[in-house]
């Protein structure tokens, strides 16, 4: 990424990433950083315009670092978030007590006669940490807003432009910490805005340049991120761009008429390559979900890889680079995105991040490896795509092997499959389909007892999984009428074969993720 205005110092907090979220929504670029990397930034005199403190799980009474090197700069404007503020309170010298309980939950905080934001109620309601808090303030510092039970929401520095708090203005729980955040880069921060659909475009852009005349190879899905990545490449590769999608026989029906749109209303290359009996052969009787995605992330390399030295055999034409439409919740999730003292937790692995096989030779290109699905989306419409394609549901690069519980087999997949079109092809009757973000059916290995004519039946389950978001990193469940869920079960069971029951999923990410797998 370039050099960018916000850092984001990660110690920990799951919300981290929703930090770098709201701050581009605001219109300023952003990143998330180790406090090793941060360290080592300042060393080298690189500073950010404004630094960010992340919240995080651990204790400021544990903790033995020394951050004058960030804490010196008289000069630049600081905001901590929950630890961010403590680690305030404590290298200020004021006084941080130690929390009973250390969870986060809903608070009431109001503003002191010392600070007013602009458009914000007097009281607003917050997602607050209930865990170490600021009890005396450093002598430096003011407090500007209280929660109703009097602890110290948020401190602000008389003379500096620092501020604390103790609340996550991130989240959606807190109601106005957007204009909280925009207040601070405005108003106390003092940085102008540089991140918008334009600047993206040509910073992606600019990624794939790098790559000069090289013959670049496309794991293509025709999902809005590989597609994307794909049109922006071709933009600037040409004739050089090859697009291959496989076919791995875990794909939703729907996939295959859109693969063949693409091929004919785009000028991409794009080869689709049968490799079901490969994948159906080395699934056979796997039932853990992280054994399947590592079984389905290799076979897909094998195959790009076979496909590498078939081209350069038959056609003389050498690859030199990879292209994914890897994004940056993938890399958040899969792996800590920090190369140092990265405290993220991995939650599941992607078969899309990460590195290739040394013998293959090829570079990993990902121009949207930065970018958040929506911001995707803008990118998408920006480069002239038709909006049907942009606004697809989200698919998994695991396909269809995440959405079937245990091991997988021709009557599970075909169950899936026939099931979700049912949900995808009722959704569009009933001009449903963009009101929830994400919409699949899962098949469950149990088996439960019904009634099919005039006889007992003993069959499978399915479940429907329909969800809010905007990237990915949480999720609402999506709420729905009860006659379109009635009629989507209705179809189900009658119309798919092996299925006797209908179940809808109404957990919310966190604490559930959005697939089951």
């Amino acid at each position: 990424m370039k050099h960018t205005k916000v850092w984001i110092v990660d110690f920990g907090s799951q919300y981290t990433q929703l930090i770098t979220r709201k701050t581009r929504e605001l219109g300023y670029s952003s990143e998330i950083i180790t406090l090793d990397e941060c360290r080592t930034r300042f060393q080298n005199n690189l500073l950010p315009e404004c630094l960010i403190i992340s919240g995080g799980p651990q204790s400021v009474f544990e903790d033995k670092n020394d951050y004058t090197f960030m804490f010196g700069h008289r000069d630049l404007p600081i905001l901590g978030i929950c630890y961010g503020m403590q680690l305030l309170g404590k290298h200020f010298g004021g006084v941080v007590e130690k929390g009973l309980i250390g969870e986060y939950g809903h608070a009431d905080i109001h503003f002191t006669s010392l600070f007013n934001i602009p458009n914000c109620p007097q009281t607003m309601s917050v997602w607050m940490s209930h865990s170490d808090h600021v009890s005396t303030v450093p002598s430096s510092f003011d407090i500007v807003m209280k929660s109703s039970n009097q602890l110290v929401a948020a401190i602000k520095h008389r003379d500096r432009p620092i501020m604390g708090l103790q609340f996550h203005p991130e989240v959606e729980h807190s109601k106005q910490g957007k204009l909280v955040l925009d207040y601070f880069y405005r108003e106390i921060a003092k940085i102008k805005t540089d991140w918008n659909a334009e600047e993206m475009l040509v910073e992606a852009l600019n990624m794939v340049k790098k790559v000069g005349d090289k013959k670049v190879l496309c794991a293509f899905s025709g999902g809005v991120d590989s597609l994307v990545a794909a049109m922006l490449a071709q933009k600037v590769l040409g004739e050089n761009l090859y697009c291959f999608f496989v076919d791995n026989g875990l794909l939703r029906l729907q996939d295959y008429h859109h693969i063949k749109k693409l091929q004919e209303q785009t000028y991409l290359k794009i080869e689709v390559i049968d490799a079901k009996k490969d994948f159906y052969d080395a699934l056979k009787g796997v039932d853990d979900p992280e054994k399947k995605r590592k079984i389905i992330g290799k076979i897909f390399i094998d195959i790009f890889e076979a496909k590498v030295l078939e081209y350069q055999e038959k056609f003389q034409i050498h690859f030199e680079y990879l292209l994914q439409g890897t994004l940056y919740p993938d890399v958040i999730e899969s792996i800590s995105p920090h190369i140092v003292g990265g405290k993220s937790v991995t939650i599941k692995s992607h078969h899309n991040v990460g590195g290739l096989p040394d013998r293959m030779k090829l570079k990993l290109l990902e121009p949207l490896r930065f970018l958040f699905k929506d911001e995707v989306r803008e990118m998408g419409m920006t480069l002239g795509l038709n909006r049907e394609w942009v606004f697809r549901h989200p698919f998994p690069g695991p396909g269809l092997g995440v959405r079937i519980l245990g091991a997988i087999d021709h009557d599970s997949i075909r169950m899936v499959q026939e099931s979700d079109q049912i949900l995808y092809e009722e959704l569009l009757e009933a001009k449903l389909y963009h009101s929830t973000w994400q919409a699949f059916t899962v098949f469950l290995p149990v088996k439960t007892v019904g009634v099919k004519g005039d006889g007992r039946a003993y069959e499978n389950v399915i479940c429907l999984r329909m969800v809010n978001s905007s990237d990915g990193m949480t999720a609402n469940w999506s709420h729905f009428p009860h006659e379109f869920l009635e009629a989507v079960s209705r179809r189900i069971t009658n119309e798919v074969k092996g299925i006797t029951r209908v179940v809808y999923d109404i957990t919310s990410k966190p604490p559930g993720t959005i697939e089951w797998e």
